[in-house]
Formats: structure tokens, C-alpha cells, sequence
């Protein structure tokens, strides 16, 4: 992996809860705070600032990764307007791509796609089995088609930098 492991270690742990809580958001209310993306995205500008004195890791790097964030923001709007992403969904997707070298852009979509299977796969078990039970109230058992995938997109990442940080 391009983004060297320490780096991708202190990014994850930046991540984590901020992931989760867009994670829980969305299967929960099928929507991500304006917040929790604000944030991530903070994550990588004070982080990656602070980050520069390790090894590695340089402005250059910090800086041109903010390109990511505005084609991934350009494609997610597009996804939105045609009706295949959540404007939520697509401004976590903006915020997340910063923290994915661009060398590890084939590996970061292997990584997304089998995230997507495996949390479609996860969550329409749980909605047909115990889910239901233990989160009555979630709005992604009732919202027919459509799919939480800010669950997916915060999994791809954290699974992203953790592959990062080991390698």
C-alpha cells in the first residue's frame, strides 16, 4: 500500500468512531450528519498535517489527495442526481477519499466492492432474521430498495487503512 503504515495507523484510529457513527446513522435513520463528514474530512486535514513529521509521508502527499476529494464529490453529485447514491452517501465518499493513495486506487475498489457484498449481505440477514428484533425502529429495514451505503463506504475505508497500517 502507497500510504505508509503508520500514517494509515493514526488515520484509522482518527477514522474509527467517526465511521461508526456515520455507519449507525444510516442504518438507523437512512441519513449521515453533515457533521460526521465535516469531521472525517478534518480528520485528514489537522491529522495529515500533524502527520508530516513521520517518515514517508509529505505535503505533497497531503496536499494533492485533496484532488480525491473533489473528483470523488464531482462523480457523487453526478450518482445523486441520476438517483443511484444518497447526497449523504456521496459527501462521505468525498470526504473518505483523501485517505486512499491514488496507487491503491485497484486495491481500495477490491476492497469496496467486497465491503458492499458483505455488508448487503449482513444487513439483509439481519433484516430477515433477528435485525428486526433488536432494532425495531431502524429505517433501513423499511426502506424497500435503497441501501445504507454509508456503512459500506466507512467499512471500505477503516478495512483500507487497517491493510494499510499492517502492510
Amino acid at each position: 500500500m502507497a500510504t505508509p503504515p503508520l500514517v494509515a495507523l493514526c488515520f484509522l484510529l482518527g477514522a474509527l468512531p467517526i465511521c461508526l457513527w456515520a455507519g449507525y446513522t444510516d442504518l438507523s435513520q437512512m441519513r449521515i450528519p453533515n457533521r460526521a463528514v465535516l469531521l472525517l474530512a478534518g480528520v485528514f486535514a489537522v491529522g495529515g498535517l500533524a502527520l508530516l513529521p513521520l517518515e514517508g509521508w509529505t505535503i505533497s502527499d497531503w496536499a494533492w489527495r485533496w484532488t480525491h476529494l473533489l473528483v470523488i464529490l464531482i462523480l457523487g453529485m453526478f450518482l445523486n442526481l441520476v438517483w443511484l447514491l444518497g447526497a449523504g452517501d456521496a459527501k462521505l465518499a468525498a470526504a473518505a477519499a483523501p485517505f486512499v493513495a491514488l496507487a491503491d486506487w485497484r486495491d481500495f475498489l477490491s476492497i469496496f466492492l467486497a465491503a458492499m457484498l458483505i455488508c448487503w449481505f449482513v444487513h439483509r440477514t439481519a433484516m430477515v432474521t433477528v435485525g428486526r428484533r433488536f432494532a425495531p425502529d431502524w429505517a433501513s429495514w423499511h426502506s424497500g430498495k435503497r441501501f445504507p451505503m454509508g456503512v459500506v463506504f466507512g467499512t471500505a475505508l477503516l478495512a483500507y487503512l487497517a491493510f494499510a497500517a499492517a502492510a
